[in-house]
Order: structure tokens, then sequence, then C-alpha cells
């Protein structure tokens, strides 16, 4: 049964014992980032922060932080049913004859139940603020030494296309500038910058509401990859069985979570720009200051308890990397429909999501693991994944020591390595124009006379069935 919201997903947590609460003091800045730091690295749970520095709002960390509690969050046994079900319903089925027709109406019925449903009234409205609003009632957090000021890290970021009024929810760090302004760091790539850039266009500000908390289908929706123009909240519907609920804001045009803790409604500026950053990112570095668009408040709505959720991101592992593998297992699926010859994938926590990716296929003429590599370089977000490595479908992809190992023994650097030029993540900092750079694929596959190898390519080694099964028998005899 879906979450109804933030508060009810935290307390599955306690009573797993998967959260822990701090009732001392701690300061947002820079002490719960530390604390939060050390808790994720050692495998460690949610942490609610009962009584922040400079706020009576409790804050809550690391509620993603680990595969269990990303499966409880999405209620599933195992991420990968999400990809299957997700095919289910992707898969053409054309109904032939009444048979077939009626046989269709259930899935039809289940789709419905998915599109988001209007509410006039909801939990986030109890506490409405239109005089003079302000940031800091809220325990924002400045996570690293060097950032450049307070970040609000956790939100659901919704806007509309100013011109087909087509819905997007995407998840952009926020620096507080001051009580009523902040920074909106929107990349290139993303639909809210397009969004930005149709308005300003157009000569009009745009509307923006940011929510902060929610249930955690509709919290992860915010950062899926999805294709353009699929409405995050028809997703979050899907992931929780069960419709996303929406009630207009206060002074925007904008419909966001009835069950939200708290939404900051505001606007965005044609033309206005204002420095952000630095801030220390998911990379393990600090993403350098840049201009970029500001967000004016104009209303907060909250609940009279309303709880603050923040994530710290860094060097890995943090809890974002355990979102991302959620990614990586949901959407692998897709991909695989488009590229059935794909076994298995690994974007290993290292890798940072963007820069490296592990494949293995099912290799089956010259030049196979080539064309996969410029295909997954061509799909969507995994375009601007900075290297890929090709494997056989025997490798586990999983393995990083077997994977390793193949590397070292498969490739000829002069012909398995493939160099090229493309799009890359906006927080690349290595390559020397933003956005933009050189790539690599590797090719570790087994090679073939096809592709020109004509030397005898030697097997694995490995022990024969026959001793294994005796060993295994008499393992106790040999008193190990």
């Amino acid at each position: 049964m879906a979450y109804r919201d933030l508060r009810d997903f935290i307390n599955t947590l306690e009573k797993r014992n998967l959260l822990k609460k701090v009732s001392v003091p701690v300061d947002p800045v820079l002490e719960m980032a530390e604390v939060n730091d050390r808790v994720v690295k050692a495998g460690g749970p949610a942490v609610l922060f009962e009584n922040p520095k400079g706020s009576r709002i409790p804050a809550v960390v690391n509620l993603f932080g680990s595969f269990e509690r990303m499966r409880l969050a999405l209620e599933v046994e195992s991420l990968d049913e999400i990809g299957a079900r997700m095919l289910e319903f992707l898969e053409p089925e054309i109904p032939t004859g009444l048979i077939g027709k009626l046989k269709a109406l259930p899935k039809l019925k289940r789709l419905a139940d998915f599109i988001p449903k209007y509410v006039k009234n909801g939990p986030c409205k109890e506490v409405v603020i239109k005089d003079n609003p302000s940031l800091d009632i809220l325990p924002i957090l400045k996570t690293w030494p060097m950032d450049g000021g307070k970040f609000i890290t956790l939100p659901l970021v919704f806007t509309k296309d100013p011109e087909t009024g087509q819905r997007n929810c995407g998840m952009y760090r926020m620096q507080v500038y001051d009580g009523q302004t902040t920074g909106m760091h929107w990349h290139m790539h993303k639909d809210g910058a397009r969004h930005f850039r149709k308005a300003e266009q157009m000569g009009k500000r745009l509307d923006v509401a940011v929510v902060i908390g929610s249930d955690p289908a509709t919290m992860y929706s915010a950062t899926a990859p999805l294709p353009e123009g699929v409405d995050e909240m028809l997703f979050s519907g899907f992931l929780r069985g069960s419709p996303v609920e929406l009630v207009k804001c206060e002074t925007v045009d904008l419909e966001v979570p009835a069950n939200a803790e708290s939404v900051l409604e505001g606007y965005c500026t044609p033309g206005e720009r204002r420095l952000e950053g630095p801030f220390g990112d998911h990379t393990g570095y600090y993403s350098l200051a840049d201009m970029f668009p500001v967000f004016h408040l104009t209303c907060i709505t909250m609940r009279k308890d309303a709880i603050y959720p923040a994530t710290i991101v860094g060097k890995p592992p943090m809890e974002d990397c355990y979102i991302a593998k959620a990614t990586e297992r949901i959407f692998l699926p897709l991909i695989k429909k488009q590229l059935p010859e794909i076994v298995d994938m690994n974007l290993p926590l290292e890798g940072v999501f963007h820069n490296l990716a592990i494949v293995s296929i099912d290799k089956r003429y010259p030049g196979h693991a080539r064309k996969i590599m410029y295909a997954l370089w061509g799909l969507g977000q995994m375009s601007f994944i900075k290297m890929i490595v090709v494997v056989d479908k025997w490798v586990d992809v999983q393995d990083l020591s077997e994977v390793l190992w193949r590397i070292g023994n498969n490739v000829d650097a002069k012909r398995d390595v493939v160099i090229l030029e493309g799009p890359l993540d906006v927080l690349e900092h290595a390559s020397p124009i933003p956005a933009y750079g050189g790539k690599m694929g590797i090719d570790a596959t087994k090679k073939t006379p096809a592709e020109g190898f004509t030397r005898q390519w030697p097997p694995d080694i490995e022990m024969s069935g026959e001793i294994k099964k005796l060993v295994e028998e008499r393992w106790k005899e040999y008193g190990l």
C-alpha cells in the first residue's frame, strides 16, 4: 500500500530500526553534514535531527542511503521488479476480437488509476505564509566548507512549459541568498531550464513551486530520467500504485502534491542571473561558481509539524549513489528493449553515475561492442556517459574485480579503445570546454577471426566439474 506521505515512510523506517533520532541540538551548518557523512560511509540508518540549531523544524537525512531503504521506499522486494512492470505496460498489445479487447481492459483501467488526482485542500496548506515569507524558518544545510552558502538539496521543483502548459518536476539544488531569494541550478539539458528559456524568449516570468518533502515515490520521481513530456507525477502514481493528489498553489499557477511537508512558491524573472556556487557535489569535487537564474519567494505553505528532508552529496558512496543504482535497475529493461543484446549494466558508485558504464552483451558479430557504445551514447541521459566498457555475456559486470581482470587481459589499446567527442554532464570538470569533451569506449570482449584476430584466443582457466564436486563432497575431511 502506497505511503501517505514522508512521515509515513519515516515511521516505517523507525519500526524497522532503520532510523535514529538525535535529540541534542545540531548545527545545520557543516555539523549535520559531517554526522551524515560518517553514518552513510558506515552503512548506517536515516537520521532525524529533532532539534536543529536556529529552527523549530526537525531535519531528516539519509532517507534513501541503502539498498534496503530504496526497496522500502519504492515498496518492492527487488528494484528489478519495477522495470519489469514498466515493460508490461509498454509492450504493445493489439487486441483481436472481443476476447482480446476484454483482456486489455484491466491494463487500461490500471493505467487510468495512475493519473494525478486534483483535490481542493491538503496537509501542505495547514499553514499559509503570504506576508513576508522567509526561508529562515527552515533548517537549511551548508554541507561543505567551501560551499557558497546554504543549499536546499532535496527539492521537487515544479514548472510548466509556458507554451503547452506541460508539467515538469525535477530536482535541482537551490543556493539560499537571503530569506526571499535562491539560485536555481538548472543545467542546460534539463526540462526546467528549457521551460525557463522559453519563458525568457517570450519575455515572461516563469512560475515555480518547490516541494520539500513528499512520499518517497514522488520524491524519487523527481530524479528519474524520464523522456521529455512524460509527467513525473504520472510516473509516481505508477510507482505508488495509486494517484498522486495535487492541490493548487496560492500565488502561482501550479499544482503540487497535497501531502507535501512544505511548499515554496515563487518565480524566476527573465534575464536575471546571479552567481551560484561553489557547491560540494556528488562527483566528490566542488562544482565551480557560475551564473544561474534566481528564484523569488512569494509564499510558503506547510504542515503545522513540518519535517525538512535534505541530502548530502560528496565523495561516494553517499545517499545519492543508492538513488542512482535504483535508476540503473529500473530503467535497464527499457534500454534492453531497444538493445536486446545487452545482458546487464553496472554504473559503479565510483563512476558517479555519468562517468563510467560497464555493459555485458551477447556478442553476435564483428564490431558489436562498438555498436553498443554508439547506441548508448545516443540514448537520453546515457549520452553524458564519459567511459563505456563492454564485456562478454558471461562476465559479471557487478564484480569490478572480474571486470578489471578482463580489461587488463582482453584489451589491445590500439585496436580496442574508441575515442570520440560529445556532450558531457555539466558537472564534468576535466573537459576543456564545459559540458562537451572526449569520451572513451573500451571493447573488452573476446576477439574473433571475423574481427581480424588471427591468433588463437586462450580459454579461461577453470577446474573440471568432477573435481569441484569431489572436493565439495570431501571438504570436511580436509579439516580446513
